[in-house]
C-alpha cells in the first residue's frame, strides 16, 4: 500500500464512521417517535482490486433499518389510538380514498385521530385505510394482495337506516301455581317494541290470563293501537323430561279486521301477526316456543318474567367506535345498535428490510420487498391490533450511546492515520533536499 492509498483509506474511515454517527443521531432524535424504527450502518470492506486480488481495502458504510425488533406498546386514553402486538404495518394513504396505488404506503405509527370529515390520520398526515362492511354486515370476497378494494376508514356522520322488524321471540317463565285455582288471578301484560318500514316505534301487546285448568294459559295478543289480533290457548308439561315447556297450542282464533291478520302454527308455536301501520301491512312472526323446547317460554313454579328478542331499528347515528384485537371496527349507534363498518388489515410484505424509507415514519413498497399482502389481524403470521395503546420507537438510548462512543473512537483514529500519512509524506518530500 503507497502513502497515497494509506490517505485514501483513512478518508475512507471518516466518511464511514460519520454517517455512522448520521444514523445514531437520526435514533436519538426519534427515540420518543411513535412506531419508529431505528436505523444503523454496516460497515463494509471495499477494494479495487481486480482478478489478482490485489488492492487497497476501504471501508463504506451500509444504511440499514432495523424491522424485526418491535417497541413496547403505551396505553392511551383514545380509543383510535392503535398498536399492532406482533409484525405487520398499517395501510395508510396519502389522501382519502385514495385510487392511486402508488400512494399507499405501511406505517407502524398508530395515532389515529378523526379529522373535520371523520377520516382517521395520523400525526403525519396519513390516512388509515381498511376493507368496509356492507350494509349486511357481511366483508364480502376482498382481494387481500392489493390496496383497490381499501378505503378510508371514517367514525365521522355514520347513520345506520331504519330497519323494519320482521321477528319477535318471548323467553321467560309464567307461574304455575297461578293456573287450575277456582279463581285465577289477573292478566299479566307485557308488550313488546316493533319497528315500522320508517322506523317509527309501536309496540304489540300479550296479555297472559292464568285458566281455572292447570298448566293451562290463555294468551292475547293486540296491535299497537290496542285492536284485538288473536288469540291462542296454551298448555304446559307438567312432568318428566320436558316438564316447563309448552306441551300443545289449541283453539286459535283470529280476531283481526282486515287488513290486519292473525295466524298460528301449532306445530312450531310461532304466531303471524299482520299490522296495519301502512300501504303494504307489516307482518310480524312471534316465536313462542316449539311444543317440547325449551326455546321459549316456559312455565315453573316462581314469578312472572317474559321478556323478547326482535330484530328491526329506528334510524341511528353513530355515537362511539370500538375495534376489536382481530382489526374490526365496530360502531355504536345512539338506537342501541352495534354493527361492523371496517375491517383494519395487517399489511405484510416478504422482506420487510426491502421497504423504502418515507417521510413521516412510514415506507413504500419497493421490488426488494416482495409481495405485499393485507391480512386480517391476530390471524396467521400477523399480529392483533390493540385499540387505545400506540407502540413506542424501537430506540435503547443506551445502546445508541454506547455506538456513538464506538463511532467516535473510530473516527478519531481514521483521523490520526490521515496526519500520520501527511507526516510521511512531509518527510518524503525532504529526502530531495
Amino acid at each position: 500500500m503507497s502513502i497515497s492509498s494509506a490517505l485514501q483509506t483513512g478518508v475512507s474511515g471518516l466518511q464511514a464512521n460519520s454517517q455512522q454517527v448520521g444514523s445514531i443521531s437520526e435514533n436519538i432524535a426519534n427515540a420518543n417517535t411513535i412506531g419508529y424504527r431505528r436505523g444503523f450502518a454496516h460497515m463494509v470492506t471495499t477494494t479495487a482490486s481486480g482478478g489478482n486480488g490485489e488492492g487497497v481495502l476501504s471501508v463504506s458504510a451500509v444504511s440499514q433499518l432495523d424491522m424485526a425488533s418491535a417497541g413496547g406498546l403505551i396505553s392511551t386514553q383514545s380509543p383510535t389510538d392503535l398498536a399492532i402486538g406482533g409484525a405487520g404495518f398499517f395501510a395508510v394513504s396519502v389522501r382519502p380514498d385514495e385510487t392511486v396505488p402508488t400512494n399507499y404506503l405501511l406505517t407502524r405509527a398508530g395515532s389515529f385521530l378523526p379529522d373535520a370529515n371523520g377520516n382517521l390520520r395520523n400525526s403525519a398526515g396519513y390516512y388509515l385505510a381498511g376493507f368496509p362492511y356492507s350494509l349486511d354486515g357481511t366483508l364480502g370476497s376482498v382481494d387481500r394482495s392489493s390496496f383497490d378494494q381499501m378505503e378510508t376508514v371514517n367514525v365521522g356522520n355514520v347513520t345506520i337506516s331504519a330497519d323494519v322488524t320482521t321477528t319477535i321471540s318471548s323467553f321467560g317463565n309464567l307461574p304455575s301455581q297461578d293456573t287450575g285455582v277456582a279463581t285465577p288471578g289477573a292478566p299479566f301484560v307485557t308488550s313488546s317494541e316493533v319497528f315500522t318500514a320508517l322506523g317509527a316505534s309501536q309496540r304489540v301487546s300479550f296479555e297472559w290470563t292464568p285458566t281455572t285448568t292447570a298448566n293451562t294459559w290463555n294468551l292475547a295478543i293486540s296491535g299497537h293501537d290496542g285492536s284485538a289480533l288473536g288469540s291462542v290457548q296454551v298448555e304446559f308439561n307438567d312432568s318428566g323430561a320436558a316438564a316447563g315447556s309448552p306441551m300443545a297450542y289449541s283453539g286459535a282464533t283470529s280476531t283481526a279486521t282486515a287488513p290486519a291478520a292473525f295466524t298460528f302454527d301449532p306445530a312450531t308455536g310461532t304466531a303471524s301477526v299482520t299490522l296495519n301501520n301502512g300501504a303494504v301491512p307489516q307482518t310480524v312472526d312471534i316465536n313462542l316456543g316449539a311444543p317440547g323446547q325449551f326455546n321459549g317460554i316456559t312455565q315453573f313454579a316462581g314469578d312472572f318474567s317474559l321478556g323478547f328478542d326482535r330484530d328491526g331499528s329506528s334510524v341511528g347515528e353513530l355515537v362511539r367506535s370500538e375495534i376489536s384485537e382481530d382489526g374490526t371496527l365496530f360502531g355504536i349507534f345512539d338506537n342501541g345498535m352495534r354493527r361492523a363498518l371496517y375491517e383494519i388489515p395487517v399489511a405484510t410484505v416478504a422482506n420487510p428490510n426491502g421497504l423504502i424509507e418515507a417521510k413521516g415514519n412510514a415506507y413504500k413498497l419497493s421490488g426488494e420487498s416482495g409481495a405485499f399482502a393485507a391480512l386480517k389481524a391476530n390471524s396467521s403470521t400477523v399480529g392483533s391490533v390493540n385499540a387505545g395503546a400506540l407502540e413506542s420507537a424501537n430506540v435503547d438510548i443506551a445502546q445508541e450511546m454506547t455506538d456513538l462512543i464506538k463511532a467516535q473512537r473510530a473516527f478519531s483514529t481514521n483521523a490520526k492515520v490521515i496526519t500520520t500519512v501527511d507526516e510521511l509524506m512531509d518527510e518524503t518530500t525532504r529526502l530531495k533536499r
